[in-house]
């Protein structure tokens, strides 16, 4: 027995592994991971795979970064952790400065939690109780954008819209208005033209429940779990006129696109608007340690300062709220950007991708080719009709399965290959990703 075999007959005696079906390990091995250096890990028996998902999109400097290392060391052996009730350290107030220094201007306040979907509920909760506290309790639902993705709690599965994670827990969620989403194909049509088309539709929504309508929410850019849809800055602008028009919070999700992901620190940028809520997390900590931020406006932040008896307080809490050594993680993360000058920096990575991107481009069983940022993505089709497979060939995996084969971790979304790569590549890692990527594909096509 190898040492890979014996760890996988260990874990699977005793896990239950997140988005899997686990009866898939009968024939598709785990892949049980020693150690990870810069892009690339490195199982038990010594195999590498360049992490071209960066572990699901979160690790932006590559594994094991020794400047994050040293900066979590020095925290560890101060502090790591104290309750933020009541009681505050360095390495949150720090964080909380410098967030709101890069963050669009007007995102003035901080509230912590501990994952992405738990900053989604914070920002649903806090909107919806701003209304009740400013005497306007009607104000209690929300809309949402097609294929959108929010989480997997129960109050982000109710303003998503992936039936693959929602459907089944159906009857456990509120119900949500969804306007229809702007996604458009790069390489047809007008994406501006999409947009509008898709602003109207959300006007006619608001036109009819604004007034008792909290807030949209919405992923700026890219819509990462339906299949990484993206759209054109337009829609964010105009739906930022569109909730001020009728009154009612703009909650940008960025937690996935977020952080140098889209080209700009964050895809709001691009559209030059503020937010009433903006959701950090995943890269916020270079992947090291679970952390959310939500940021928010003083606006907003007065409607709960008050006497405590009049019970205005935003009473929510996580146990791990701005954990010290999470914090210290994402100082790091923050320290790197600005000392790297990494957007300007991801500008060759994104030159790379796109010359790679165009040969793909031309294989028969591609379609739909396309970037924003630091993401890339790519549609297999049946080169024989240029129809999409049926879901249940599971033509993904078998892209996944060479890959692995190949020494690169590539985790298809149904029929969509994508690229979220750490921002450590070099030019001869993009080769290994896009020789790979297309072998995969062709091998997945016939």
């Amino acid at each position: 027995m190898t040492r890979n075999q014996d760890w996988q007959r260990r874990d699977l005696n005793v896990l239950w592994h997140p988005c899997t079906q686990m009866k898939d390990h009968e024939s598709i091995p785990l892949v049980p991971v020693d150690r990870g250096e810069g892009p690339w890990l490195y199982d038990f028996d010594g195999r590498r795979y360049l992490d071209i998902i960066s572990s699901w999109w979160v690790n932006i400097f590559g594994h094991a970064n020794p400047y994050i290392n040293d900066r979590i060391k020095a925290q560890l052996d101060k502090l790591e952790h104290v309750i933020l009730a009541g009681f505050s350290h360095g390495p949150v107030v720090e964080l909380s400065e410098r967030l709101v220094e890069i963050t669009p201007s007007g995102l003035d306040r901080v509230f912590y939690a501990d994952n992405g979907s738990s900053g989604v509920e914070v920002a649903l909760k806090m909107s919806y109780h701003y209304w009740r506290n400013s005497g306007r309790p009607e104000k209690s639902e929300f809309v949402t954008v097609a294929n959108s993705y929010h989480g997997e709690t129960l109050g982000t599965l109710s303003v998503g819209d992936v039936g693959l994670y929602k459907d089944t827990y159906g009857p456990l969620l509120r119900a949500t208005a969804t306007a229809p989403s702007p996604a458009c194909r790069q390489d047809q049509g007008d994406c501006r033209e999409r947009a509008a088309e898709a602003l109207e539709g959300m006007r006619r929504i608001l036109e009819e429940q604004a007034d008792r309508t909290a807030a949209v929410i919405v992923e700026p850019l890219v819509q990462c779990a339906a299949g990484m849809l993206m759209h054109h800055p337009d829609y964010i602008r105009g739906l930022r006129m569109l909730c001020d028009e009728f009154d009612v919070h703009l909650i940008c999700d960025e937690i996935a696109v977020g952080f140098g992901r889209t080209g700009t620190l964050f895809a709001c940028e691009q559209a030059d608007i503020t937010p009433d809520f903006m959701c950090l997390s995943k890269g916020l900590t270079a992947g090291y340690l679970p952390l959310a931020a939500v940021l928010t406006s003083d606006t907003v932040y007065q409607a709960f300062y008050d006497d405590y008896a009049t019970m205005r307080a935003f009473l929510h809490s996580h146990s791990f709220t701005g954990n010290p050594l999470a914090c210290a993680a994402a100082l790091a993360t923050l320290d790197l950007f600005e000392r790297d000058d990494v957007i300007n920096a991801n500008q060759k990575s994104q030159d790379i991708m796109d010359r790679h991107l165009a040969e793909l481009a031309e294989e028969p069983h591609i379609t739909n080719v396309r970037r924003t940022g630091m993401i890339a993505a790519m549609d297999l089709v049946d080169p024989a009709t240029g129809e999409p497979f049926p879901s249940g060939d599971r033509r993904g995996v078998r892209a996944y399965q060479y890959a692995l084969e190949h020494e690169l971790l590539l985790r298809p979304l149904g029929n969509t290959l994508y690229w979220m790569p750490p921002y450590v590549l070099d030019e001869d890692d993009y080769r290994h990703v896009f020789e790979v990527t297309r072998d995969a594909a062709r091998v997945a096509s016939r």
